[in-house]
């Protein structure tokens, strides 16, 4: 019943430990490293512009200029190596294309400085992923991923159930990511990804199921799963459907709900009025049987009491007073018969 994603043979990629130093052992050095080329700055730049100074000192201080200005670039590159992390983040790490691995935990780190930073393209176009309001607009996706559960509210869309009905649905998702390489490289924006398999298990779903029961009789609806009336069920295999589709690309679902469900606008008010039919018509089921257990059990116990004795003309006339005072819309109005039931 599942429609599985799969990706293409030999592009799945296995999430596995990266290498970072902690950040305090190596922010010590950098600083002793700031200082030294600072210092070798400030030394090289006096005998050179002192003109009082000879050609060697002039020398000796451009070279020292030099060491140190080459330094200070070095120190520059190194700085740009720390990072940090929070809990539920880790960052991928990958060196001119090559992944090599992720950093997971919290804390201060350093790593490579010429791991990217960014993993892809900046991306101009939008999204349908929306917050209710308006659409939101995807930019490229960042080494530093966070680990953290995401909600994904989805807008409504118009879809036809098993029946063939127009019908409005809509749903939430919370998802987070439990594979970091799988979700960076098997995919090409894995929350684009998110927003559109949500959207495509969605209307499979909702075209599993019947919108509400059609049957004529309860023991035929009865067992039948209906979107409107099996809501726990429904979600359900909505959550399943997405983890299967979701699975190769790393990501797990945490839940999934319908939070919209009615007709489409075209066909509301007829189904309207055909509910309200059903009501009226399963209303006065209930009646007629009330009112002919009611009589049946008058009728009994006139008979074994001995309050009166009737024959059938009789029995037909008390249960056709009785059926019209318990069946009616209107409250009975007594007649007082002053002659005989024959008269």
């Amino acid at each position: 019943m599942n429609a599985t994603t799969t990706l293409p043979k030999g592009t799945v990629t296995r999430e596995r430990p990266g290498k970072a130093s902690n950040g305090w052992s190596v922010l010590i050095p950098t600083i002793l490293g700031w200082l030294i080329s600072l210092a070798g700055v400030i030394l090289g730049i006096i005998p050179v512009a002192n003109s009082n100074s000879s050609s060697i000192e002039e020398r000796i201080g451009l070279s020292v200029f030099i060491i140190a200005f080459i330094l200070m670039i070095v120190m520059i590159v190194v700085s740009s190596g720390f990072f940090t992390l929070q809990p539920n983040e880790a960052r991928v790490l990958v060196l001119f294309g090559e992944y090599r691995g992720t950093v997971r935990g919290s804390g201060f780190f350093w790593a490579n400085p010429f791991y990217g930073r960014t993993l892809s393209n900046a991306v101009a176009e939008e999204t349908h992923q929306d917050d209710d309001e308006g659409e939101s607009k995807t930019g490229p996706v960042k080494a530093k991923i966070s680990l953290r559960a995401r909600t994904l509210n989805g807008h409504k869309l118009k879809v036809n159930d098993k029946n063939g009905n127009p019908i409005e649905i809509a749903n939430v998702v919370v998802w987070h990511i439990v594979d970091t390489a799988k979700a960076v490289f098997d995919v090409d924006h894995y929350e684009r990804y998110v927003a559109t398999q949500s959207e495509t298990a969605l209307r499979h779903v909702a075209s599993l199921y019947a919108y509400d029961h059609n049957a004529d009789s309860d023991e035929t609806s009865e067992g039948q799963i209906t979107l409107r009336s099996n809501i726990v069920e429904v979600s359900q295999s909505l959550k399943q459907e997405l983890a299967d589709r979701l699975e190769p690309a790393g990501i797990a679902i945490d839940d999934a709900r319908l939070t919209h469900l009615a007709y489409a606008p075209e066909i509301a008010q007829v189904m309207l009025r055909r509910q309200q039919a059903e009501a009226i018509i399963a209303a006065r089921t209930k009646i007629v049987q009330g009112a002919v257990s009611m009589v049946d059990m008058a009728l009994k116990e006139l008979e074994n009491d001995g309050v009166v004795e009737l024959d059938n003309e009789r029995k037909a006339a008390m249960v056709s007073n009785l059926m019209v005072v318990l069946c009616g819309d209107n409250d009975a109005q007594p007649v007082l018969n002053t002659g005989t039931l024959y008269s």
